[in-house]
This record gives C-alpha cells, structure tokens and sequence, in this order.
C-alpha cells in the first residue's frame, strides 16, 4: 500500500495520543484546500490531519469532531441525555423552591373591607362600593343544604381529591398563551385559592401561584375548612360576598335557615352571578334551568332523596332587591354604565373584581349637568303626569336620556329612570327594546347623499348621489316600488301600499321638506332605492350597532322599526354633529387597580362615517325640522338647533334626539308594564290624545340644553358645501310644484294646524306656526345663515286623519272606511304595519365594541 495514501498503517508499538502533536484545526482546513489542488499527496495530508483528531481534548465536543454535513451539529445521545437530565434537575429544584418559599397568609387577613371609587369628571368623589355585604361564619353556621348544593354544581369529588385538576389547568394555561377565552378553576380548593389569595386576573403568573398556594392548602386544610373558606369568600352577585352575605341579600334568611331549593338557586349563581341571577328577565330562564339541573345532581350524589327533590316543584323567586344608599337618583346608572364600559375594555376586569373593591374609576360624567337633566325630565313628569286623575294612562311611564360631546364621544350626562330607591333597576339610558321610530330617517337620508341611488347612475356607472331637493311622492297610501320599478308584495300577496301620519295628499315634496314634516312615504320610497342593507351599513358606521337594527330587507325599516338605545342613537347623531367623524361613546376616562393605572380608557381616536359636505347638508336638513317642523319646541333655546322626531305605531315611544354643535342629546319616552316587560300605547298619557317626539321629549331636551349650554358661547354649524343632485323619484313632475290640490310645497307656506298625530307640524297658539324652508343653495343652513324669508298666508290646511290605519302601512287602496290598525308579520315586507318590539328594558351593551 502506497506510504502517501490514505490507509497508510501506524508504526508497531506507536500509539497516537491527545499530547502527540497534531494539526489545529485550521492547519488541518489548509490541509484539506491543498489537498484539492496539490494533487494526492495533499489529499493524504487531510486524511491523516482527520485521523489524527483535535489537538486538544475538549470538555464539550460540540459541534461535533469527525462528523461532516447535518451529522456534525447534531447532539450524541449522550449530550441529549445528559442535557434532559439538567433540565429535569432545575425544574424540581424550582418547583421543590416554590414551593417551600410560598406563604398562605391568614384568611381574616385576606377580607378587609376595600372600596372601589367613582369619580365625576372634575375628580371630586361620586360615590363609593365596596364588599361591606359580608360576614365570615362557620362551616357549622351554613346550611348542608347549600354545602352540599354547592359540590353537587362545582366539583363533586371534593371530599376525595387532591385539590388539583392538572388538565384543567393546562387548558387553562393553553387557551391564555394562545389568547383565547380565559377558564376558571375545576376544583373548590382551586376556586378558594382564586377567590380569597389571589386577583381575579386571568394570566399566567396567577395561575402559577395559584397552583402552589392549592398545593399547599391542600396539604395544610382538611376539607371543612376549605369549604369554609370557599363559601365564606364566594361571590354570588347583588354585592354579596359569602354565604350569609348571599342568604340575606336574595332571601333575606341567614345561611344556617336555607332550603334545598333555596340552596340550589344560590349555588347555580357561583358559576357566573351576571348571567344567573333571576331578578333580570333576560336570566331567569337560564336561572331556572340551572337550577333544575343542580337539584338533579344533588339526588345523583345522593345529597337529597327523590322525594326531598319532588317538593321543588316551583322556583324560588328572590326577594326585592335593596338598594345601596350610595347608589340613589341617577348614580347607580351613572355606575352601571361605567361598570360596562370597564368590562368591556378591559377583559380581565369582572363585576366580581369591582365588587371586591380596589378600584379608583374616573368617568366622564359632568355633576352639574346630570342633576340638569334629571330636573329636565323631573319637571316635565310633575307638569304632565298625574297618577290621581290618570291611574292607569300616566303609569309605568318610562324615560331615558343620553348627553354626549360629538366629535369626543365623551358622555356627559344620563338619565336612566327613577332611581332604585324607587325600585327602578334598569338603566333606561342603555335599554333596547324601543322602537326609534322617524328619528331614523336622517339615517337614509345621509346614505342617499353618500352612497346614491340605484335608481339613476352617473357618468361613471355608479349609483347616483343625491341631495334634499330631490322630490319624492308623499300622498297617502302610496305604492312602494323596488329600483327596478316592480312594486314590492306584501305578505298577503298585494302591492304594499305605505301609510302617512294623516290621510292628505301632499303630491311630490322635497326631501328636506319631508323631514320637516315627517312623511313616511318618500323615505320609504327613498329607503328601497337606496337599498336597506346599505342604509344599516351607514348606520353602523355612524355609531349604531349592528345587534340594534331591524330587519334591513323590510320596507318599513327606514321608519325606525330597529330598537337602538339612547346612548347610541346620540352618537350616531354626534357623527353628524361632528361633520361625519363617528367618535366611540366612552364613560371612563382612567382606571387604577390596587394604584396601579390600566392602559386603553378614555378617548379614542375618531373614525371618518361620512364626507364632512354629506354630514353638513343632513344637518342643514334638521336645522330646518327644528326651526320650521315638528321640533319647534326647541326655539326657547335661543341658538341654532338641528335635530328629529320620532313617534312610532300605535304610540307606544316617542322620540327627540338633537344636536348644537357642542352637544348632542337624545330623549325616549315609553310605557312599560314591568311584570311583563311589554310595551304600552301612549295614547291618552298625560291627557294628551297622543303623545308625540315634538312634545314632551323636546320640551325636556329643550329644558336640559338651556343649562347644560349656559356657559357655552352661541355656535353655528358649519355652511355645507354642494352634495349630490337633484334625483326625483319616479313619476315625480318635471316643475317644482306638487300634483293636485297640495297642502304642502316648496314654497314658504304655514304648516297645518289641524295636529293629532306626532309628526305633523305644532299647532298655532304658544309656538306660531313657521313657513317650510324654501330650497336653498349650499351657500346657507335654515335657520342658521339663511335670511329671513317673507311670512305667507296659507291658502290650504291639511285635514286631520281620515284613517285608522298604522303609520306604518297598509295593504288595500285608500277605502270609504278607515281601515283597522293590524299588527304586522315580522320578516318579509307587508302591507301591515310592524308590531314594536315587546322585549321590554332589556339591558343592551350600549358600550361594547
């Protein structure tokens, strides 16, 4: 064999060795280069430097020596095994460390009353909440009905296990690492743990803690004590914190006196108060289901009989609720709201959290101006309703009321009812349920003018934008037609004929003159040739949710058949107010947990929903409703006003929202029975034949903004610039002037002085009737810049209401008879109208994204 090759042979007796001298690495990559170009006596040199290894033993040989390609960066086993066994070794030692260096303080250490601390928008104290409505007792003080309830519904191996559910919290662990819904404890101890040591945060590091507290309690607690502790600490709504606290707030008993059927409704409220808790309506189904089951899995775990079960036959209502002191008048909705906008901004913030106190909220709320508002609609009520003379038409009468800053989205003011001193819990200010009747319409209007009509295109095929002096059919009982000029069926198979507030026909009208008064059909006519969905599209981006609307595809929709509360009606308002910036309402402006600030409260930025010139000309249209329409209530304030009423079928809500350019108020008025939640006509409340948008809500609107503004200089809105076309809708006469015998025109005329419905023009006596607005160029706003247009006798007055009819529609043409008032289908058009929501105060989320 060569000498030079490659399986040259040691010499006998000579062993080669780490002290041998050998090339270093580097001689040996010079080695192998020359190799490559002197030919085999280079090649033999590498294979020998390779043969002869390192020259210096290392500790570690990683990467690896004589090893080439993927092979020389992959770990021996021995180095994986070694590395696993490190590994192994530190995390005992850590946890062995945790363990022993975890303290559990003393449970009486642990429940000092805290508060949590509300503050009006200048930093001055509103008020004050905190778990003063608990008592710890012992395990001996609290019923085995309620002891046994509980580990029936929470964790029915308690008196077996080791305290731990390690799956469950891995689940836990996972679902909060990859930012999905946060879950609670499996097991009693795990829950005592969260509950009496530990945050109510869901994250990591708490749930570390929580694991080794649990390990230890478990190790150091019998079982009685930690049921003690868990029942002793346990949240179960209504402020209550404990079992007696939760026995004297729902039954007004102590813990030790609870029935079985008391103890399972109490124990079905540990898995969420907020959703259990029977004294809402929108709970008690779910309340009671769960109490069923509970009951079930106390017969299963042999804690009751069959025949201890079958004596609960009816669920166990809660006694009233008694209110807190500190939450009188308008504060305990003031309270609400905040409360709402917290958890909804900030997830790891719990109505358990807030009641367990630590909290410092500072809100947006202006004291001067809540009492302002509350005294607005105390005044009216006093002045209008009288339950002696009226026992049962002025009763159940219900208002709400939301007073924002457009452009902020600031909420400054609310009003959501009479207090719960008087036993009213539900915040009206944030209720869905009722019925926004034509406040809705600036709503299609300003898709019209941003989005167009598909009725006509311009000279880039799109749908046609256009602007208030665009002429719609407003007679009585009108065909509606679809865009492509089909009429649109009602249920029962014939054209949908709309009805308007009186029987006149009023030919074809402008839009903004059909603002000023309210007609219904031109801005149904204008809603099908917009198209519905695009109209709730505008809608949403002006402030409304989407949760709110109605049936978009229905052809009374643009009469404000969607139930929007009035904190959101007032942004969508403050959109316009705002030249087309949609500012998110907010309540909260700072938040400190145990001193520490959260991020992500107060302002936020706002969004552009409409072209500043498409916002200023709707506003230029309600200036006009304000001065000259149905909302002249608002004169007495003595600055330019723009706004809308509302009245919706059989009158059972009325309407104002309105708007200057440095606030923007909403008012609702309704009847509720609050025994059905079901909503009731107001035909006759206040001795009035019926009550409408331009009455009572303006005059509280008016009343309220006359001292909310009272330090405010006088502002005009902004001149709008020219937006969109003139668009007549079809059949509508090339001149300006209406078809036969109108009561209503473009011209300057006196509105009619015949009113019995909410959405004709005031009747002449304490506010002289105005002229309706003359078209105008872009150049001025009515009612703001405009100059003072001649008085004009009218030649013709409009009749009063010939039909019974809904506003909302009829199906059959104009008949001999009045026709009868039908309530319609939900879902598909019909020439009936649509009947209100009757879903009552239901409480809507006003303010969560």
């Amino acid at each position: 064999m060569n000498s030079d090759g490659i399986g040259r042979r040691r010499p006998p007796g000579v062993r080669e060795t780490a002290q041998q001298p050998r090339m270093g690495r580097a001689e040996m990559r010079k080695a192998a280069q020359k190799g490559g170009k002197g030919g085999r006596r280079g090649a033999a040199a590498a294979s020998a430097a390779v043969a002869a290894g390192p020259g210096k033993k290392r500790f570690i040989d990683y990467p690896r020596f004589g090893k080439t390609g993927v092979k020389r960066w992959l770990p021996s086993w021995r180095q994986w095994l070694t590395a696993c066994l490190t590994v192994f070794a530190a995390f005992v030692g850590l946890v062995f460390y945790l363990y022993q260096t975890t303290q559990v303080p003393q449970l009486n250490d642990l429940v000092k009353d805290q508060n949590t601390i509300y503050y009006w928008a200048d930093d001055s104290e509103m008020t004050r909440k905190g778990e003063t409505n608990r008592q710890i007792v012992e395990l001996s003080e609290i019923s085995p009905n309620l002891q046994n309830a509980v580990i029936a519904a929470e964790n029915q191996s308690f008196r077996t296990d080791s305290g731990i559910d390690p799956k469950g919290m891995l689940r836990a662990v996972y679902n909060m690492a990859k930012g999905g819904e946060t879950q609670g404890a499996s097991t009693i101890t795990q829950q005592y743990v969260k509950n009496a040591y530990l945050s109510q945060e869901q994250t990591l590091s708490r749930k570390v803690k929580e694991f080794f507290i649990t390990l230890k309690i478990n190790q150091e607690k019998d079982k009685n004590e930690i049921l003690k502790g868990y029942l002793n600490t346990s949240w179960f709504g209504r402020g209550a914190n404990g079992a007696q606290a939760a026995a004297q707030a729902y039954y007004g008993v102590d813990a030790k006196d609870l029935n079985v059927c008391q103890s399972a409704m109490l124990a079905g409220l540990l898995k969420g108060a907020a959703y259990f808790d029977p004294t809402k309506p929108e709970n008690k189904q779910r309340a009671n289901d769960r109490w069923t089951w509970i009951l079930e899995q106390m017969v299963k775990t042999k804690a009751i009989t069959p025949e201890e079960r079958a004596k609960c036959t009816t669920f166990p209502d809660p006694v009233p609720q008694k209110p807190s002191s500190s939450m009188n008048g308008e504060v305990s909705y003031l309270v609400d709201t905040a409360n709402k906008y917290l958890m909804a901004t900030d997830k790891t913030i719990t109505q358990q959290m807030i009641d367990k106190g630590g909290l410092k909220v500072y809100t947006t709320f202006e004291k001067d101006k809540v009492d302002a508002l509350k005294k607005a609609v105390d005044d009216v009520k006093g002045e209008n309703l009288n339950l002696q003379k009226r026992p049962d038409l002025d009763k159940w009468v219900q208002f709400g009321s939301a007073s924002i800053r457009p452009g902020d989205g600031a909420i400054v003011a609310l009003y959501g009812g009479d207090g719960v001193e008087n036993g009213h819990f539900d915040n009206n200010a944030d209720a869905i349920g009722v019925q926004v009747g034509s406040t809705f319409k600036p709503f299609v209007l300003a898709t019209a003018m941003q989005v167009g009509v598909q009725t006509a295109t311009d000279d880039k095929g799109k749908p046609k934008r256009i602007n208030a002096d665009s002429r719609y059919l407003a007679d009585d009982l009108s065909e509606i037609r679809k865009p492509d000029g089909s009429l649109v069926i009602g249920d029962d198979g014939k054209p949908y004929r709309q009805k308007n507030e009186d029987a006149t026909k009023h030919g074809y009208v402008s839009l903004r003159q059909a603002m000023q008064y309210s007609y219904n059909v031109p801005f149904v006519q204008l809603n099908q040739d917009v198209g519905g969905q695009n109209v709730a599209n505008i809608a949403e981006q002006m402030g409304i949710k989407k949760e709110s609307f109605a049936d978009p595809k229905t052809p009374t929709f643009a009469l404000g058949t969607s139930t929007i509360s009035p904190i959101r009606m007032a942004t969508g308002y403050g959109t316009l107010a705002a030249s087309g910036k949609e500012s998110e309402p907010y309540s909260v402006t700072k938040v400190e947990v145990d001193g520490k600030e959260r991020p992500g409260f107060g302002k936020k930025e706002p969004r552009v929903a409409l072209e500043p010139a498409v916002a200023d000309n709707v506003t230029d249209v309600l200036v006009n409703v304000a001065s000259n329409g149905t909302g002249t209530k608002t004169k007495p304030l003595g600055r330019p006003v723009a706004g809308k009423t509302g009245t919706t079928d059989q009158n059972k809500s009325a309407w104002w929202v309105g708007y200057t350019p440095q606030l923007v108020t909403s008012v609702a008025m309704w009847r509720e029975d609050p025994t059905k939640h079901e909503r009731l006509s107001l035909n006759g409340t206040g001795g009035k034949e019926s009550i409408h948008g331009g009455d009572i809500p303006t005059d509280i609107f008016t009343r309220y903004m006359k001292v909310a503004l009272a330090n405010e200089k006088k502002l005009d809105f902004p001149t709008p610039t020219p937006v969109g076309t003139e668009v007549d809708s079809s059949g509508a006469p090339s001149t300006a002037s209406p078809t036969s015998s109108p009561t209503m025109t473009d011209t300057p005329s006196a509105p009619p002085t015949t009113q019995s419905t909410a959405n004709q023009p005031p009747p002449a006596g304490n506010n002289p009737p105005q002229p309706p607005a003359p078209t105008q160029g872009p150049g001025c706003v009515p009612g703001v810049d405009c100059p003072a247009q001649p008085s004009q006798t009218p030649t013709q007055t409009n009749p009063g209401p010939t039909s019974s009819c809904g506003i909302l529609g009829c199906h059959t043409p104009p008949p001999t008879t009045p026709p009868t008032d039908t309530p319609p289908p939900s879902g598909k058009p019909s020439g009936k109208p649509p009947t209100p929501s009757s879903t009552g105060g239901a409480q809507g989320g006003a303010l969560l994204p």
